[in-house]
């Protein structure tokens, strides 16, 4: 299977990096691009990597850090169900290529819910009683990337987070970062994605 790994950040980029080189054996075979923070800069960097690539690609892997519900701990990793935008507040049925939930390849409970900024606790709270749901995770990138992926032919998209902070437990940005710094090796995000 040909994968594009799509690492938001330069510091996820690195992880992955990392991972990708130490790999003696791989079953796949990856290509990795770092394609932004937000929905705009990474669907943009998504469809340059998609429109500059020699090769069809069978899976977009989007790899790297998310906020999470409570249940969930620092550390875990996480590979959601299906993505939402958050922050598209249209009337139900009015723009359905935008509050649509997007499928995505991973098993876990969590659906990912995509917005342009970091979330706090009461951003969560709020998310969490408009959709009617328990487990989540937050990111900035993915239901963007799905939309993409949607117009290259839909190229299905897995995601594979770590859990860097859970807001509702007390963390902030800072936990975020604390927790970033101390994983610089993805290979068990790589691991996951081998799986499939």
């Amino acid at each position: 299977m040909q994968v594009l790994i799509c690492a938001p950040t330069a510091r996820e980029y690195r992880a992955m990096r990392y991972a990708l080189d130490r790999a003696e054996s791989l079953k796949h075979s990856y290509d990795l691009v770092e394609v932004g923070i937000g929905k705009a800069l990474s669907s943009a960097g998504v469809s340059r990597a998609l429109t500059l690539a020699d090769k069809r690609y069978d899976l977009l892997a989007v790899v790297g850090f998310a906020a999470a519900t409570l249940g969930r701990k620092q550390g875990d990793v996480v590979m959601p169900s299906r993505a939402i935008h958050h922050d598209a507040i249209i009337p139900e049925g009015f723009c359905p290529e935008i509050t649509d939930p997007r499928t995505l390849r991973g098993q876990d409970r969590e659906v990912v819910f995509t917005g342009d900024s970091f979330v706090n606790a009461d951003i969560v709270r709020e998310v969490k009683a408009r959709f009617g749901i328990e487990y989540a995770l937050f990111d900035m990138e993915i239901a963007a990337i799905c939309q993409v992926a949607e117009l290259y032919d839909n190229i299905p998209v897995v995601a594979v987070k770590y859990v860097s902070d859970v807001p509702e437990a007390g963390h902030s940005e800072h936990s975020y970062d604390e927790f970033a710094d101390a994983h610089s090796d993805f290979t068990e995000l790589l691991m996951r994605i081998e799986e499939l």
